[in-house]
């Protein structure tokens, strides 16, 4: 008699039977749909969905059916065309309410969604969408690191009473040199620069003109900046997509200074690239209504403790003080809303930028106070006939406003177009970013060539199996036929995990599954000449069952954990396309090697252990 615990009859069954339920939303395809979301971040109701509905309607725009998924407004449509027209029809009507988002929804059955069981994602390759691809500018954030010491260092000299020419700042050698006044204490300025200096390697230089104190960032330094940079820029990038109401992004890291953003069913580029690679921040001064900007501007110099805008909104050159009040790295949250002058940005700041907010309106009433945005960008400049990137900053003066009471934390900002006001509130909202971004490159995929590529997708997949299942019932008959069914029963578990993770499945994800595939067959046929070489020594057919199983544990073992080391250092390290792959072969090894060993031996088992006087093998 050939026996198998009940148990692990059960646990096959059970882990087969939940496969199936959660492989199962893969079956029904997706539409094209229309992601609605509420631009204030609250979930959208019941009424204001039937409200999108009724207006639909009444444009004739036909929609298949809509839901809500976790807050967010679902509607599908049957076409693209329809999509687009729905799209438009919507950000006309509710432009000041809703984000809109081109998407895809799956036609999951409710019952099915209600469990929170969900297909898998598909990647950009598949669905078609945009691919930017960013460089980011490391060392600009190590000069701001360094611009941030040099501030601090006059600072605390000039607290201390300490005399000193000029503090300076060297990119090339990531350095902050304090050139001292001839005759000045250096113990003193040394003691002085301990804390705003603290941490970098400070050395003294003599000068005929003074003593120099030099201080440089380690390499440590230099390199945990660089990667402060780029996670802050990939975490403000990851906000702003947010902010779009793109459903599935993708932005990760690749290699050393780049940024990768994938943005399935997006096709409004133009817009996405504008408020991704933005990099903007407010400042509140208080205007020096001491001295004219006019002469400051015909004099080509500002007053000692001020500073001359004349890119300004109100057509007019304006004085600033150089004390800023708060700015934009210090905001909470941003929203669009209306005032009596028009469009406005509701501003919230933090606790303490609220705190020197209420000293300055409590203590300059009646004074004006102006808001300063400020942008920064690449630009492509000829430098002795070569051809150089230099990072560019705009300053605009956007409003000017008498203050007419005391206000801390909350306010408005005025004097903005509709559009800007969304944008700069979506810009205030997600961050800023730590540095420049450059695009380095940009791919777009059009849907009709990602439903291509799922046609050839499964096409492959398809084809390859069809051709090891019959391959396989031909050369071991029965046997094969159950090869067939495990290794079916392994593509439901795999796509289940798949489904479980929210995994992005991507081209490079269906070569795993192929390969998977293949790594299932080779256990199987190890197994099955294992139990060929058992009956020609004579043993009984379940006796060699048993013996098959047990002898070719060890090899199927070995070639596995092989693969599966490469494969989880390739999940590990890998980025992108080369990650995804990854993760469909290493969670392949393990649904092989359970369906193989368990899965396959359970069915042999049921099938001829009970046989008392069972004399072959239909195994070829």
């Amino acid at each position: 008699m050939l026996e198998y615990a009940r148990w692990k009859y059960l646990l096959v069954a059970a882990v087969l039977l939940l496969a199936m339920l959660f492989a199962l939303p893969n079956v029904f395809g997706e539409d094209p749909a229309l992601q609605i979301a509420a631009k204030d971040h609250t979930a959208i109701t019941d009424a204001a969905a039937q409200s999108v509905e009724a207006f639909l309607k009444t444009r004739g725009l036909h929609f298949e059916r809509s839901y809500i998924d976790q807050g967010r407004l679902m509607v599908r449509f049957g076409s693209v065309p329809d999509q687009l027209a729905a799209r438009d029809a919507v950000n006309d009507q509710y432009k000041d309410t809703y984000i809109t988002a081109l998407s895809f929804a799956p036609r999951t059955p409710e019952f099915l969604r209600v469990l929170g069981l969900k297909p898998m994602p598909l990647g950009l390759d598949l669905r078609g969408g945009l691919y930017l691809l960013y460089q980011v500018d490391v060392n600009s954030a190590v000069a701001q690191a360094l611009e941030g010491y040099a501030t601090d260092a006059r600072r605390a000299l000039t607290t201390a009473g300490v005399p000193f020419k000029d503090v300076g700042v060297d990119g090339a050698s990531a350095t902050v040199r304090v050139q001292l006044a001839a005759g000045a204490d250096v113990a003193a300025a040394r003691s002085a620069l301990n804390q705003p200096l603290q941490g970098l390697a400070v050395s003294v230089a003599s000068d005929p003109a003074g003593p120099s104190i030099l201080a440089s960032m380690t390499s440590a330094q230099i390199r945990e900046r660089q990667d402060y940079a780029i996670q802050q820029n990939i975490t403000t990038l990851r906000n702003r997509v947010n902010e779009l109401g793109v459903s599935e992004p993708i932005v990760q890291r690749q290699g050393v200074d780049r940024i990768n953003v994938q943005l399935p069913g997006v096709q409004n580029s133009a817009e996405v690239k504008d408020i991704l690679g933005r990099v903007a921040t407010l400042e509140f001064r208080l205007e020096d209504m001491q001295n004219s900007a006019v002469e400051a501007e015909r004099l080509g110099r500002a007053p000692l403790g001020s500073k001359l805008y004349t890119h300004t909104r109100m057509g007019r050159p304006i004085l600033l003080k150089r004390e800023v009040i708060a700015t934009g790295d210090q905001l909470t949250n941003a929203t669009t809303g209306q005032s009596q002058e028009g469009p406005a940005v509701n501003v919230r700041l933090d606790e303490r930028a609220g705190e020197n907010m209420l000293r300055t309106t409590r203590a300059n009433l009646n004074r004006r106070m102006a808001v300063v945005l400020i942008e920064k960008h690449p630009e492509i400049a000829e430098v002795d006939g070569k051809k150089v990137t230099r990072e560019v900053t705009d300053e605009e003066v956007i409003n000017d406003a008498t203050i007419r009471g005391v206000f801390s934390n909350n306010f408005q900002i005025t004097g903005l177009q509709a559009g800007e006001a969304r944008e700069l509130a979506l810009l205030l909202r997600s961050g800023s970013l730590a540095t420049v971004i450059y695009p380095v490159e940009e791919r777009a995929v059009g849907p009709s060539l990602g439903r291509d590529n799922i046609e050839k997708g499964v096409t492959a997949l398809i084809v390859g199996m069809a051709g090891v299942f019959l391959f396989m019932a031909l050369y071991y008959q029965v046997f094969g036929l159950v090869a067939d069914l495990v290794l079916l029963a392994n593509v439901v578990l795999l796509t289940a995990l798949l489904s479980m993770m929210h995994q992005v499945l991507s081209l490079p994800g269906i070569a795993g599954i192929l390969l998977t595939v293949g790594m299932a067959v080779d256990a199987n046929v190890l197994i099955y000449e294992r139990i060929r070489e058992e009956i020609r020594k004579g043993v009984s057919p379940q006796a060699a069952i048993r013996a098959g199983f047990e002898k070719a544990f060890s090899a199927i073992a070995d070639s596995n954990i092989t693969t599966l080391i490469a494969g989880v250092v390739l999940w590990v390290l890998g980025t992108g396309a080369i990650r995804g792959f990854a993760v469909v072969l290493t969670l392949g090894i393990a649904t092989s090697m359970f369906t193989s060993l368990m899965g396959s031996r359970a069915l042999l088992t049921l099938m001829y252990g009970g046989r008392r006087k069972l004399t072959r093998l239909a195994i070829g």
